[in-house]
């Protein structure tokens, strides 16, 4: 079948020697086109074009960036009639979206089972979370306006700050690990980010709003992240065969985060609970407003700030070969 191969050459788990691995042993089995990603943005670029060119099958080397970057573009390439698949090699930090799909952590064991999965005809679909915002703040990233589908998760608020400080420390040259993403985090908690005027509502058909909140995390699936190898799960109800799953804080005091957070690292089959603690499962659409521009994040990519977010679920719309 006709396949590309998007490869982000920046990817921080993968070496040159093991992406030739992984790219001729790929090749023995399709007939792949390999193109390397230059730009931020690029990944899903070359997903859209190959979408409407009839590629069947789009792969990825990279992390969850690449991985969200592609599935937009392809999603929003498709041809009405055309169904093509998706698989993702891990090749990032976290490596989110393959980790939730049961894809091994190696890269190399992953292209095995991808390789498998083709032979035996054996994939299958998942739903994906849609994020729209509404008004846009100037000097928001190119594109951020746009409806973005996200593989498992979004935030608004002291997450996705973290995450734009991030971005911003890697673009300086800075190397993403666990620790300096939880300093980041720490220092934007007690320092940076505004514990004292909540700026969100989370607004539902049906039902009353929830009022002040300080930062909502929407999951897909779960975990929501990982620092290192741990898994980071304020959700764990969300799955890919649900609706969206929401948890929001009321308050940010030290105490009653420290706990969450300790709920959240937790083997557990229940969210976080406290009063200062909303959560919901399953989820088919809900809006996010703000009294002011709050930063926003889709799988880890920072989007700019926005004042009203609608997510909403959208099933099986992704097939996946894992």
């Amino acid at each position: 079948m006709p396949a590309l191969l998007i490869v982000n050459p920046h990817a921080t788990a993968t070496t040159p020697l093991r992406r030739d691995v992984i790219t001729h042993a790929l090749a023995s089995q399709m007939e792949l086109e390999v193109v390397e990603t230059r730009y931020r943005g690029h990944a899903g670029s070359l997903a859209r074009k190959a979408a409407s060119d009839g590629f069947q099958l789009i792969l990825t080397l990279g992390g969850d960036g690449t991985v969200n970057e592609a599935v937009n573009g392809l999603l929003h390439g498709l041809k009405p009639g055309t169904d093509p698949a998706f698989a993702p090699v891990p090749g990032g930090q976290a490596n989110v979206f393959t980790r939730a799909l049961g894809l091994p952590a190696d890269p190399v064991d992953a292209t095995g089972r991808i390789i498998e999965a083709l032979r035996a005809g054996r994939g299958r679909r998942v739903g994906l979370g849609c994020a729209t915002p509404g008004e846009t703040s100037p000097g928001a990233p190119p594109g951020a306006g746009l409806p973005r589908y996200f593989t498992f998760n979004a935030g608004m608020g002291l997450d996705a700050e973290t995450v734009r400080v991030i971005e911003d420390l890697r673009e300086h040259g800075r190397t993403l690990t666990p620790g300096l993403y939880l300093r980041t985090a720490l220092r934007q908690f007690y320092r940076v980010t505004d514990r004292r005027h909540p700026a969100l509502t989370l607004e539902r058909d049906g039902t009353p709003p929830v009022e002040r909140l300080f930062l909502a995390i929407i999951s897909n699936t779960s975990p929501w992240s990982y620092l290192g190898q741990r898994p980071v799960n304020p959700s764990p109800g969300a799955s890919f065969d649900t609706g969206l799953d929401v948890f929001a804080m009321r308050r940010m005091r030290t105490i009653g985060t420290l706990n969450a957070l300790r709920q959240m690292f937790a083997q557990r089959s229940e969210p976080p609970r406290g009063r200062d603690v909303v959560s919901l499962h399953d989820q088919p659409a809900f809006t996010l407003r703000a009294d002011r521009p709050v930063a926003l994040q889709v799988d880890g990519e920072y989007v700019g700030e926005h004042e009203s977010v609608t997510f909403r679920a959208v099933p099986e719309i992704l097939r996946v070969i894992a």
